[in-house]
């Protein structure tokens, strides 16, 4: 059988259109990277675990720092070589056969072998081990692997049931975290050792206090690849010899930290406070982003359930002064899945019922509204998250619908959102890189999967359709549809693609931001 050889990876359709990098301010004059101390990067919270499974935007920062997965994605949303060098896809695009890095080892200093790839596979697809991602790859979003073949040591073959357009873009799925991991992070008893890291990538786990900060130190045997560095992929040539991940909640302290000098990055700051960061000494550096806030809906809520009350309460909003405000301008409202910075993005992604409190009011007595709390949860880890949460409450307020926030931690509310117990939530889906990793996260069956948000058999069947071609109008026409369906049936209130802005101190180099919205600390060093 003919093979068309991808080595230099599959350009998916949800490139940024224009120019990626607008920089507002940045280390303007080249120099060699040197190697040596620590970069000291700000997270505002803990991470969850070192599986990847029990996960949230913090841990799949750090994680991918230590493991590393098949293939990436690059700054213009093309998939790139990281573990596997190459690839080739058969002529009837059901066969990829992925060649592993040369030279590539464990922390530990075992080689990377493709038995290890097919082990890490069959683990992570195990139904005990609950991998929220086994829905994009089982067959029940369209995408399904048939088998998993490892022909000699570095060559690994997977092999699809039909061609799908989502299958390096689903293994490059930052959220999903199917990296490759040493088999030896598994005990005896088929668990994962509590803490255990040992990965191939080009940190590994140094120390973990929990609560306080995660270490890492260089792994001075990493072999990396040759093509230039890029998103998560191409070369991840470690300078600093460390890196902190600091634990820092309130945002106002990170800032402190950041001016004192405690602090090399912070990542995803506030838009009102670039001006002053600029002015106290630090670099700025902004992109259009695909993190999506939001607020969610909990369709099978009494109340929830009456897409009446759902379109009183889009009536209700104003979201484009949302936006406005909490942006300072820089990102408009959006209330769909794909993203301004999106090559698949035109106004008709901006329908949505208008800002109207008289039609939100006749929409609620229609739907037999009495006055019933409606609670929306939120949480005060996320500054924009509280925020808008307090914007939105005044604005239903202001339309008679009886509002109240439940300001929870953020842990209890990630775990409400795990379970699906809320009416509102205040919430933000990290950066999904294609539209299609959007709606597949949002259509389909909540009993099953209670993180889904929105039940229409037209709306899942038009995703799966979006996830067979490649070709790009077809799949904007596809999304129009997907996106017209949720105009009517209201199950999510997007607001708005929130910029990514990051601050860093002035003796960092080689720091770049990405619409992939993760800091990465391979290729910057410090004076």
């Amino acid at each position: 059988m003919g093979t068309r050889t991808r080595t230099m990876g599959l350009a998916l359709g949800a490139s940024l259109a224009g120019a990626m990098l607008l920089v507002l301010a940045g280390t303007a004059i080249a120099q060699e990277p040197k190697q040596g101390g620590t970069l000291t990067v700000r997270i505002n919270a803990d991470m969850r675990s070192t599986d990847g499974i029990d996960r949230d935007a913090n841990s799949d920062t750090i994680l991918h720092h230590i493991f590393e997965t098949l293939v990436g994605y690059r700054d213009d949303l093309t998939i790139g070589p990281v573990l596997a060098e190459s690839w080739e896809l058969s002529q009837d695009e059901r066969t990829y056969s992925f060649k592993l890095r040369e030279g590539a080892t464990y922390h530990d200093g075992d080689p990377v072998t493709s038995a290890d790839v097919k082990w890490n596979w069959e683990r992570r697809m195990d139904p005990a081990n609950e991998w929220r991602c086994i829905p994009f790859f089982d067959g029940s979003q369209g995408l399904e692997i048939q088998s998993v073949e490892t022909p000699d040591d570095r060559t690994v073959v997977f092999t699809l049931e039909e061609p799908n357009a989502l299958f390096l873009a689903q293994l490059a799925n930052i959220q999903c975290n199917g990296w490759i991991a040493s088999p030896k992070n598994v005990g005896d008893d088929g668990k994962w050792i509590d803490g255990s890291a040992i990965g191939s990538g080009p940190f590994k786990l140094a120390e973990w206090e929990k609560g306080q900060y995660v270490a890492l130190e260089r792994y001075d045997d990493y072999r990396p690849l040759k093509e230039e560095r890029s998103g998560m992929t191409g070369d991840r040539t470690a300078y600093v010899d460390a890196v902190r991940f600091m634990i820092i909640p309130d945002t106002a302290a990170a800032e402190t930290a950041l001016f004192a000098g405690e602090i090399d990055v912070m990542a995803n700051m506030e838009p009102s406070r670039t001006n002053d960061a600029k002015a106290r000494g630090a670099n700025v550096l902004s992109t259009p982003g695909l993190a999506w806030t939001t607020i969610l809906v909990q369709t099978n809520d009494p109340l929830m359930s009456d897409v009446r009350m759902r379109r009183a309460i889009a009536h209700a909003i104003d979201f484009k002064q949302i936006a406005q405000t909490r942006t300072e301008g820089q990102a408009g409202f959006n209330p769909s899945g794909v993203a301004q910075a999106s090559v698949f993005f035109d106004d008709d992604f901006l329908a949505w019922p208008e800002y109207d409190p008289a039609a939100a009011q006749a929409l609620l007595a229609e739907a037999g509204y009495s006055g019933q709390p409606i609670k929306l949860q939120t949480n005060t880890r996320y500054q924009g998250m509280y925020e808008n949460s307090v914007i939105v409450q005044a604005m239903l307020q202001a339309a008679g619908i009886n509002a109240e926030l439940e300001v929870l931690d953020w842990a209890a509310q990630l775990d409400n959102y795990l379970a699906g117990k809320f009416q509102l939530q205040s919430f933000g889906y990290s950066a999904r890189l294609d539209p299609s990793l959007i709606y597949g996260i949002l259509v389909g069956d909540k009993e099953a999967t209670p993180t889904l948000q929105w039940e229409n058999e037209e709306a899942h069947t038009l995703y799966l359709e979006s996830t067979r071609t490649t070709d790009v109008e077809k799949r904007k026409e596809i999304f129009k549809k997907i996106h017209a369906l949720m105009e009517q049936d209201v199950p999510i209130l997007g607001l708005y693609f929130e910029m990514v802005t990051d601050a860093v101190g002035g003796k960092v180099h080689g720091y770049e931001v990405w619409p992939g919205d993760k800091p990465r600390a391979w290729g910057v060093w410090k004076e």
